[in-house]
């Protein structure tokens, strides 16, 4: 027996490569393979492959299922690989089974600063767990590079420059346990991402669009203390040996329109090469990632339909990869969702391991019933998982008519609603009561505008008798003053005529009613107004014809200038208030 450890990446891949005899008087149909829960916890993928006879042949896959036989320890877990034909008394049957554990190297210690390098710490057995005596077995672990601090030393093993060597051990009874500790540098990414939404929208136009939504965490030791990014920049290899900058993934050929964006926006650290087997991009985070940080991100790409959905047997069928093109990625939590096209049915799905599935719908533009989604779930994705797997559905290509069909009738009704409307009279007529009823407003405003007008002329009126007062107190010519009464007193007279024909105006009109209070007094309180200047004016020019002493005469007029000024701004007020109406 064979055993081969390789922790180049952050992720451990386990070769078995076996020799196996039947020294017992039945045929045997089965493999038991062993693991310590501890273990058997994180295996993430198991194959194995045999061949019999002597000489080692071309392999074939052997079924493996979890098995619970009697009458072992419980603290293993027993994989059973069955064989496609018993392997008789004596014969050879040369079986090789791999496996891939996650987190099978923990850091050690757990928090490092920017500076420090990343150690880690790996335990196991250096003989292997088997359920059946073993005649000679050798470990052979592969280390990534750098300095080992420490390993458990036996008198037969070695280490010669990155790879240990354990063995070899002749003889080794079932259920033999060896512990070995091996604490080394590794440096390489802990790229985690702690889910991944994968969304595969197949549109029968010709493309199969891909969205990934991913949350990634660096699984290594922890970053303790400040971050410098000017010490990252001038010294990278030395300032964040323990971080990663970027990503690969490695895309279809054929992939188009590929985009890199977060909640931000677009990130345009990114380069991608192609040709004509593959296409590689490659992405760089907003910032490099340490231990214990995390980042989301998103890439989008489309692919041509015809390299990826087939038609056999009366339906046709998506054939993908299921997991992540990126390159030494973990993913705890991966979530597919393959939305078909609408009116598509009989959906069922071929994948190469067990998977929890369901379905949903999702409305898209111009959908009635929903696009069918079927979602698949898995934990611990690794690598190995990226494998095809096929979605069958039926769809009617009349199907593909529905879409333009409503585009087409949404745009002629368009039109006719528009045609309608250029045709149609909205106006209102001219016999309807909300017409009539407009224009007997409208005519209440004038009218209502030219007595405003009439109005303010009587307040120009009121104006120039304040002035001749003032002219009388300054040069104390009576004749003068008298004159200006005389001549105010024709223009309220005629000011009066040309309003009485307005104000029956407005009473009359049905839609004054709002207005005509507050019209009705405004004209009582202008004519109270004149009666009070005239009257005010006219006692003034008989005082100074008395030669009275102006003291005598401001005591005679107060009363009636006191309610004179009250007048005056009760009348603008309601003039104001008809300005607003």
């Amino acid at each position: 027996s064979k055993r081969s450890l390789n922790f180049v990446s952050s992720i451990g891949v386990t070769v078995f490569t076996k020799r196996v005899e039947n020294a017992g008087s039945e045929p045997v149909s089965k493999v038991l393979l062993a693991f310590p829960n501890i273990q058997a916890k994180n295996l993430a993928a198991i194959r194995a492959f045999g061949t019999e006879g002597k000489v080692k042949g071309l392999s074939s896959v052997l079924p493996i299922e979890v098995v619970e036989p009697s009458g072992v320890p419980p603290e293993l877990t027993f994989f059973s690989a069955s064989l496609h034909k018993p392997l008789q008394k004596g014969k050879i049957l040369h079986l090789d089974v791999l496996t891939v554990f996650t987190h099978f190297l923990q850091p050690f210690p757990e928090e490092i600063t920017q500076a420090d390098s990343q150690l880690v710490v790996f335990q196991d057995s250096s003989h292997y767990l088997s359920p059946y005596p073993v005649k000679v077995q050798t470990l052979s672990i592969r280390l990534p590079g750098g300095r080992v601090e420490s390993y458990t030393k036996y008198g037969n093993t070695k280490l010669v420059d990155s790879e240990l060597k354990y063995g070899p051990y002749e003889d080794v009874p079932p259920f033999s346990y060896n512990p070995i500790i091996v604490h080394f540098e590794n440096n390489n990414p802990f790229a985690v991402a702690k889910e991944l939404i994968r969304e595969i929208e197949i549109s029968h136009w010709g493309n199969v669009q891909i969205t990934e939504h991913y949350n990634i965490v660096h699984g290594g030791a922890r970053l303790k203390g400040e971050f410098s990014r000017l010490d990252y920049q001038s010294r990278p290899y030395a300032r964040g040996v323990s971080s990663f900058r970027h990503l690969i993934a490695r895309l279809p050929a054929r992939a188009h329109s590929i985009y890199y964006r977060d909640e931000i926006g677009n990130i345009s650290t990114s380069h991608l090469w192609s040709d004509s087997k593959k296409t590689q991009l490659e992405i760089e985070p907003r910032f490099p990632l340490f231990g214990g940080w995390q980042t989301t991100f998103t890439i989008g790409y489309g692919l041509p339909l015809q390299d990826f959905v087939f038609s056999a047997d009366g339906k046709r069928f998506l054939n993908i990869t299921f997991g992540s093109p990126m390159e030494e990625i973990l993913i705890e939590k991966l979530i597919v969702k393959v939305v078909l096209p609408e009116g598509s049915k009989d959906i069922d799905v071929s994948a190469p391991f067990p998977t929890n599935q369901w379905q949903e719908v999702k409305y898209s533009h111009l959908d009635i019933a929903g696009r069918p989604v079927l979602v698949l779930e898995k934990p611990d994705v690794i690598p190995e998982h990226n494998l095809h797997f096929q979605v069958y559905y039926k769809f009617n290509n009349i199907s593909l008519l529905i879409e333009p069909m409503m585009l087409i009738t949404g745009f002629f009704l368009l039109f006719v609603a528009c045609i309608a409307y250029m045709h149609t009279d909205m106006s209102i007529s001219k016999n309807s009561p909300s017409y009539l009823a407009k224009l007997q407003w409208d005519e209440v405003q004038a009218t209502v505008q030219q007595i405003q007008g009439i109005f303010h002329q009587c307040l120009a009126v009121h104006d120039k008798l304040e002035t001749s007062l003032h002219d009388l107190s300054r040069t104390g010519d009576a004749k003068s003053c008298k004159a200006a009464r005389k001549a105010a007193d024709a223009q309220f007279k005629e000011l009066a005529k040309e309003l009485k024909p307005l104000l029956l105006s407005v009473q009359s009109s049905p839609q004054s009613y709002q207005i005509w209070p507050k019209l009705d007094d405004l004209v009582a309180k202008e004519r109270e107004l004149q009666d009070k200047l005239m009257a005010r004016h006219a006692t003034v020019v008989d005082s100074v014809e008395k030669k009275q002493r102006g003291q005598d005469i401001e005591n005679r007029i107060s009363s009636q200038q006191q309610k004179i000024a009250a007048l005056r701004q009760e009348v603008e007020s309601l003039l104001e208030y008809l300005s607003e109406i």
